[in-house]
């Protein structure tokens, strides 16, 4: 699919603004009919839209987003091509959904079914891409989007509204937005509680925090100090005519991103995939050869590989999910790797063989708040009684692993939060009941992209047991 420029439009001189409806809830409806094959072209951008919004439909139900999109790929003959546009809208769709239902609200006669809203969400993305150039000419994405509304049973009888919404959205752009815009949904794109969570843990910076999360994260890639040094790998980048900018010990950021499959060296195990800010693990369990370590909750494996990249260690590599273990022995194949792969629960005891561990890495479950740039759909997913759920989770699991843990070694408590109860209060709580020495570690990383560091916003915290 070809991209064409913007149109540039604009708002009649005397258009009124828009009110929004005292009530736009969502209501309960039918699950929508995601197994429907519409007969579009898999190259048109109808069968894309389409797609991403049976995609975003399963995410308001409940789904994540990954798993929505590969759903809806095992049901159709999406080509590559058609996978990677309906991947790109979605992931449009989720960081800017907050501004599209607002729209839809002021626009819509009623709140539409589930399907028809998920698709107005998309084609909307599309129309008001932030600070870039939209994909699609804003006519085309009508127009396309009438045709996909036409080819599914549970869109085809809003048709006429899905075209009279978006059109009066190109008419009335400007009223629309400066409208929408005054609520914090759709300025921030995040549900209430979870802007109101930033303001009270970061009051002076929740405003970066927020917009970072909106942006599209880098490729940054892991260098395999066992294969490659970081001058030997930005060399061969620059012979692939790949631009690229150091921006850590081992971490190298792309210019622009491509697949995996075009990265020079990944299938070689040269490289990994992995944000800087996670890459600071590893060296901050300082893993000396021969060392006994456990790796708990470590899928997809990006710490496992790098402490044995930087160690002759024994590692355990431990999950609850047996699923998400295979990816982990995966990637240590690709790098020419072996570790102890265990599927069992972190917070039990009963797979451990009672020989205490000399280094622990405790990646623990968290809200993932700090992650959302990668995974904008979590904002919609997680509920404000996540946070304390989850942290009680985690509790339990630093304890239960505090008991694994050799006197004199270390044990690195890693979230990808951003809220405190999941991490400062966490760490200082774990000290007090175990008596843990805390030892120096970065705290905080607030999620940051700019020239000199570009990072998730995750937190850490080391302790040392008495010997």
């Amino acid at each position: 699919m070809n991209k064409r420029p913007t149109l540039s439009l604009k708002s009649p001189a005397k258009a009124a603004a828009p009110k929004l409806r005292a009530s736009h809830a969502r209501e309960f409806k039918p699950a929508p009919q995601t197994s429907f094959q519409t007969g579009l072209k898999p190259d048109s951008l109808a069968y894309s839209l389409i797609g991403a919004a049976q995609a975003v439909a399963q995410v308001r139900t409940g789904t994540n987003l990954p798993q929505a999109l590969a759903q809806v790929w095992a049901r159709g003959e999406a080509t590559p091509q058609a996978r990677g546009a309906m991947q790109d809208i979605a992931y449009r769709c989720m960081r800017q959904l907050g501004q599209s239902e607002t729209l839809i609200g002021l626009m819509a006669p009623k709140a539409p079914e589930p399907l028809v809203a998920a698709l107005l969400a998309c084609a909307l993305a599309l129309m008001t891409a932030p600070d870039e150039v939209s994909p699609y000419e804003e006519f085309t994405v009508v127009d396309q989007t009438v045709t996909a509304a036409d080819a599914h049973p549970d869109t085809a009888r809003a048709k006429g509204m899905v075209n009279a919404v978006l059109r009066r959205f190109l008419r009335e752009r400007k009223a629309l937005l400066e409208t929408a815009l005054l609520q914090p949904l759709a300025k921030w794109n995040y549900p209430q509680w979870w802007i109101d969570a930033a303001k009270a843990a970061w009051p002076q910076d929740w405003q970066g925090v927020l917009t970072t999360g909106n942006s599209a994260p880098p490729l940054t890639l892991r260098i395999n100090a066992r294969k490659t040094s970081m001058t030997e790998y930005l060399a061969t980048l620059e012979g692939a005519g790949m631009a690229a900018t150091q921006i850590g010990p081992y971490a190298v950021r792309l210019a622009k991103p491509v697949g995996v499959t075009l990265i020079p060296g990944f299938s070689d195990g040269l490289v990994s995939v992995q944000d800087a800010g996670a890459q600071l693990a590893a060296p901050l369990l300082d893993v000396q050869d021969g060392m006994r370590v456990l790796d708990a909750c470590a899928a997809p494996g990006g710490k496992t590989c790098h402490i044995l990249e930087l160690a002759d260690a024994s590692v355990t590599a431990l999950d609850a999910d047996a699923k998400r273990l295979t990816r982990v022995g995966e990637n240590l194949e690709r790098l020419g790797q072996q570790a102890t792969l265990r599927t069992a629960d972190a917070q039990s005891a009963g797979w451990w063989d009672g020989k205490p561990f000399d280094r622990i890495l405790a990646d623990v479950p968290c809200t993932a708040s700090g992650i959302v740039r990668r995974h904008p759909d979590i904002r919609w997913l997680r509920r404000k009684g996540d946070t304390l759920q989850l942290a009680t989770l985690s509790s339990k699991i630093l304890d239960n692993l505090w008991q694994m843990l050799a006197p004199g070694g270390k044990l690195l408590f890693v979230t990808c939060s951003l809220w405190p109860q999941e991490s400062e209060a966490q760490a200082a709580a774990f000290a007090v009941r175990n008596q843990a020495v805390r030892l120096d570690a970065p705290g905080q990383l607030l999620p940051a992209g700019g020239a000199g560091q570009d990072h998730d916003g995750l937190f850490y915290a080391l302790f040392q047991k008495n010997a």
